[in-house]
């Protein structure tokens, strides 16, 4: 168990999943989290992080820092991807271990498992057969974070873990035009066509891939749960068990938001891959699941949107 006054890093912490997570130790009541911006500290530079590290010499360290974005940014920016995440999460897991980290849990991403893995996908599916192509380098990257977790735990003995989340939203979310996920994607979108009076709205693809949705405060209550609870190689998958087509969470979104416009689909784009629903057998068996609701998260998400204009421009 993490001791309320335990020095505790939070890597990424302005990001949608590291403010949610100093969100949750906040109110649990953990009282020495310490934080660095990018521009105080580059965790892609090595020297100025194992300098960080032998300082603070943190107890406790969330990596939930990345470079993130949806199918456009990942398919134009596959090498920047792939060097940005690996070289980060490198040099962060590798200072913790040197300067005696008690433990340290990595964030990744439900898109490390197959494209076509059978259906809902169990944490031992991992690397069984190839990955989905429009984010190859991002998944690449995060399996070689979380197997470095491992194969410290099996040389040196060290307590690190890992946490796959499915698609995250929230506060604090990215709502960028065209380097967003799916859900932000389409708040700002409708709530622009509603504004605008637009008579239809065009969505990618058609519509017909199901995903899972997790908001980003059930994910931060999930990772300090597992910092306290559990230890192990394998990574633990984050989500609700459910999932929803994307025409249906169009759908959803449009109520939400009360866009009363046409939907149009543009089958000339990607839809990605058909199907993911994590399994969440291992989170529930440990005494932990889910706690808002899609719709309620929705409508928590597009209310931190209106209260923060300036994360469209992101």
């Amino acid at each position: 168990m993490m001791e309320k006054n335990a020095k505790i890093y939070v890597a990424g912490h302005q990001g949608m999943v590291g403010s949610a997570i100093m969100r949750a130790l906040t109110q649990q009541g953990y009282t020495n989290i310490i934080t660095r911006t990018h521009r105080e500290l580059d965790l892609c530079r090595q020297e100025p992080v194992e300098r960080f590290f032998a300082q603070e010499k943190p107890d406790y360290v969330f990596l939930a820092a990345a470079k993130v974005g949806g199918i456009v940014a990942n398919q134009d920016a596959l090498a920047d991807f792939m060097y940005d995440n690996m070289i980060l999460e490198m040099n962060v897991i590798h200072s913790a271990w040197m300067n005696g980290c008690k433990k340290l849990e990595f964030l990744g991403s439900s898109c490390i498992y197959p494209r076509m893995a059978p259906q809902p996908m169990k944490e031992s599916y991992l690397l069984t057969s190839a990955l989905e192509k429009t984010n190859e380098a991002y998944a690449l990257a995060k399996i070689s974070g979380l197997k470095y977790c491992a194969f410290l735990n099996r040389q040196y003995g060290t307590d690190y873990i890992s946490v796959m989340p499915t698609n995250l939203y929230g506060p604090n979310d990215n709502y960028h035009p065209t380097h967003s996920h799916v859900l932000p994607a389409l708040i700002r979108r409708f709530h622009e066509a509603k504004e605008a009076g637009l008579p239809s709205v065009t969505c990618w693809g058609d519509g017909s891939p199901l995903r899972e949705f997790l908001y980003v405060d059930d994910l931060a209550d999930l990772c300090v749960f597992l910092m306290n609870n559990y230890s192990g190689d394998e990574t633990v998958n984050a989500g609700t068990g459910k999932e929803i087509s994307i025409k249906d969470l169009t759908d959803l979104v449009a109520k939400v938001i009360g866009y009363q416009g046409t939907i149009c689909w543009d089958t000339s784009r990607p839809n990605g891959t058909p199907r993911k629903l994590l399994d969440v057998s291992k989170s529930r068996a440990l005494g932990w699941t889910y706690k808002t609701g899609l719709e309620e998260g929705i409508r928590l998400a597009y209310k931190d949107f209106l209260e923060n204009p300036m994360r469209a421009e992101r």
